[in-house]
C-alpha cells in the first residue's frame, strides 16, 4: 500500500512539474528541425519564420537541418525528442507522401501534435526547354507519343511531388516520358536549360527566373489556380488533365504528447510571425501565401494532413516502381 501511495505521489509531482514547465514556456532555445537541405523550399521559409519568432519570443529559435529518407530522418528525430515544445518539426508535403512509397516507423498524422501552417505553396509548374516547339500540354503529349524514347523529365527523387506529377501525366496521357532523378527540383530545372533533359515539373520559385528569362517555357500550373504573375499559363485542369493539385506547404508540428497549452501558445506565436508584412512580402516573391489566422488552427491543420495523406495514397496508385533515391538529400 505504501508503495502504491509513493508511486501516486511521484506521478502527482511529475504532473505538477510538467504543468509548471508549460506555464513558464519558453524559457530556453527552441529548435526547429528542417528535414531537407539548407536553401530548399522548406528551409527558406522556416529560417525567416524562426528569425521573426526569436525576436517576438525573446529566446533563440534555431534551425537545424537533418536530411535523409525523404524527410523521415528529421521527423523521427523530433518524435524521439522530449514533448516539451523545444524541438519542433517543419513538416511538408513529403510527410503526406512517404508512407505510400517508403517504409516509415511513424504516422505523420497521428504521432505529431500539429501546430499550424507556416506557408502554403508554391505550386508545381510544368516547364520545358524553350527551344522545343511545343506551346501547350497537348502539343507536348503529341510529341512525346510520336517519339516515345526521346523525352525525359527531371524529378527530385522518389516520393516527391515532381515524380508523382510525372507519373500522373504519363498515366493520364498515355505517354512514356522517362524520369531522371536529381538532388532537387531546382537542379532539375537547370538541367532542362542545359539540354540534358527536355522538361520537368518543378516548383514555381525555381522556374520563375528561368521562364521570365526565356530559357524555359511554362506550359501549365499543376495547382488549383493560375499564378498572378503568369496569367496566360493555364492550369493542368484547364489543359484537359484533372486532379493535378500539387501545391506545396510548410507546417510546424511537435511530438505527439506535447502539452496542449504549449501547442496553443505556439499556434498563436506562429500566426503572429507569419502575418507580419516582412514575412508575407518575402513569401509572395516565392509564390507562397499565408493562411488567415482564424483558419490556421491545430485542429484544421491536422485535418488537412489527414486529407492530404489520403489523396497522396490515391496518386500513389499511379506511380508504380520508384527510381532509386539520389545520393544527396532532395531540396524540397
Amino acid at each position: 500500500m505504501m508503495r502504491l501511495q509513493f508511486v501516486s505521489a511521484a506521478l502527482a509531482v511529475l504532473a505538477m512539474g510538467t504543468a509548471a514547465d508549460a506555464q513558464n514556456y519558453p524559457s530556453r532555445a527552441i529548435t526547429i528541425v528542417v528535414p531537407f537541405a539548407q536553401g530548399g523550399l522548406t528551409d527558406v521559409p522556416v529560417r525567416l519564420f524562426a528569425s521573426i519568432m526569436q525576436e517576438k519570443l525573446g529566446v533563440p529559435v534555431v534551425v537545424e537541418n537533418k536530411t535523409g529518407g525523404s524527410g523521415s530522418v528529421g521527423a523521427t528525430h523530433v518524435l524521439r525528442s522530449e514533448p516539451d515544445g523545444y524541438t519542433l518539426h517543419a513538416n511538408a508535403v513529403a510527410d503526406t507522401q512517404n508512407l505510400h512509397y517508403i517504409k516509415v516507423s511513424y504516422s505523420a498524422v497521428n504521432d505529431f501534435a500539429h501546430i499550424g501552417k507556416i506557408v502554403e505553396g508554391p505550386p508545381l509548374v510544368l516547364v520545358i526547354d524553350a527551344k522545343l516547339p511545343y506551346k501547350t500540354v497537348a502539343e507536348l503529349v503529341a510529341g512525346a507519343k510520336a517519339n516515345p524514347d526521346k523525352y525525359s523529365f527531371g524529378t527530385s527523387g522518389p516520393a516527391s511531388s515532381p515524380v508523382i506529377a510525372l507519373n500522373q501525366l504519363n498515366a493520364a496521357a498515355g505517354t512514356k516520358i522517362q524520369e531522371v532523378p536529381y538532388r532537387g527540383s531546382g537542379q532539375a530545372a537547370t538541367s532542362v536549360v542545359t539540354g540534358a533533359i527536355q522538361g520537368t515539373f518543378t516548383f514555381y520559385s525555381s522556374a520563375k527566373p528561368l521562364v521570365d528569362g526565356g530559357q524555359l517555357r511554362a506550359l501549365a500550373v499543376a495547382g488549383p489556380r493560375r499564378i498572378a504573375d503568369w496569367p496566360d499559363v493555364p492550369t493542368m485542369q484547364e489543359a484537359g488533365f484533372k486532379g493535378f493539385d500539387h501545391n506545396g506547404f510548410v507546417g510546424l508540428a511537435a511530438p505527439g504528447k506535447t502539452p496542449p497549452q504549449i501547442v496553443a501558445f505556439l499556434n498563436k506565436a506562429l500566426n503572429d510571425a507569419v502575418n507580419t508584412e516582412l514575412f508575407k512580402t518575402r513569401m509572395a516573391a516565392l509564390g507562397m501565401t499565408v493562411m488567415p489566422a482564424a483558419d490556421n488552427t491545430p485542429s484544421n491543420f491536422k485535418a488537412f494532413m489527414q486529407e492530404s495523406t489520403v489523396r497522396q495514397g490515391e496518386l500513389a496508385k499511379l506511380a508504380g516502381p520508384m527510381a532509386p533515391e539520389p545520393a544527396a538529400a532532395p531540396q524540397r
